[in-house]
């Protein structure tokens, strides 16, 4: 009667909240529901990936990894990889002389672990060299984030709009969170059960208690844990090349598809051109760093686009992808994808 009770409860909480037609998903309520497309989801995803930098120097890749244990060979060498301080061994080796070659040859067949927890033999050096040459035409991906590791277990509250049927789970590690939100589909409305503990890059332990929170500690990891900033991009140089869409756009609720169809191309002089058709209109944009964050803002005057106008906070950005954040009453997002 007690668990009845409590799925009731459950059920009537988010059903109330997913019947509003203007969510704000990322605001402070109790629940603080997300769902399958939120920013913090997508983050969190990223938090669950495999984690692959480890033997960048082996494999060359930061979308796969090489499972332990396997071989290798540097400058005559054997070198055993049983445990991830093995891979200093190989660090090692290569730093000890100048004049010597520095190839790591693997020992085949080894399995690569993808950063989504698909495994793979490698039988040979030429299947190698063609996974990796594969995941090369992909730098933009973005790729697991670094420095975050979650306290397992943790409970998620689901909701299902289309059976409107409730229930909670409990999470055990990285993999089974990968997958939970892997398998979420556009229906199901969640919420994690705060608190939360977290150990940064520095294996220092902090509690999250709201996804406001979840969120900037993802923020920390990305900016100042050093496996995610392996390269150095020049913002206003990435952003004045090509042409770009909105991919995404919140802002208390999403309104992606007021963007349908928009090209964006912001110019050096700081003006940037939308265009929808054969119609264009000229706003301005400009960026500069503020108590040591990246403020991106956007200036239109008509009133459809009018909407992206805001002093945003750059979250992060590759060659590819622009996502920028703005918090005050509620947290809106408008990212930006290279077309």
């Amino acid at each position: 009667m007690f668990r009845l009770k409590k799925y009731l409860s459950i059920f009537a909480l988010l059903f109330l909240l997913s019947c509003q037609t203007e969510v704000d998903e990322q605001s402070n309520n109790g629940l603080q529901t997300v769902t399958n497309v939120s920013p913090l989801t997508t983050y969190l995803q990223r938090v669950a990936m495999v984690k692959t930098v480890q033997d960048n120097v082996i494999d060359g890749s930061s979308y796969c990894t090489i499972k332990l244990p396997y071989t290798v060979t540097v400058n005559n060498a054997k070198i055993a990889l049983n445990t991830e301080a093995d891979y200093q061994k190989v660090i090692d080796n290569i730093n000890a002389n100048s004049y010597d070659e520095d190839l790591v040859r693997i020992d085949f067949p080894v399995t690569m672990v993808y950063y989504n927890y698909i495994e793979k033999l490698i039988p040979n050096q030429a299947d190698f060299n063609t996974l990796i040459d594969y995941w090369n035409m992909y730098p933009d991906l973005l790729s697991k984030i670094n420095g975050l590791n979650i306290n397992y277990p943790i409970t998620i509250n689901i909701y299902n709009s289309a059976n409107q049927a409730a229930s909670s789970v409990s999470i055990i590690s990285d993999q089974a969170f990968f997958n939970f939100i892997k398998n979420l589909n556009s229906s199901q409305y969640i919420s994690l059960k705060y608190p939360i503990a977290i150990a940064d890059y520095n294996y220092q332990t902090k509690s999250i208690s709201s996804n406001l929170e979840f969120e900037n500690a993802i923020k920390y990891a990305i900016d100042y844990c050093p496996e995610n900033n392996i390269l150095s991009l020049d913002f206003a140089q990435t952003i004045t090349k090509g042409t770009w869409k909105i991919p995404y756009f919140f802002s208390g609720s999403e309104k992606t598809s007021s963007y349908t169809g928009y090209t964006f191309v912001f110019k050096s002089d700081q003006s940037v051109v939308a265009t929808k058709g054969t119609v264009s209109e000229t706003g301005q944009w400009e960026s500069k760093m503020q108590n040591g964050a990246r403020e991106v803002k956007i200036n239109f005057n008509s009133e459809s686009l009018s909407k992206l106008n805001s002093n945003w906070k750059l979250f992060e950005f590759n060659n590819s992808q622009i996502r920028l954040r703005n918090i005050n009453n509620t947290t809106d997002y408008l990212y930006f994808e290279k077309m």
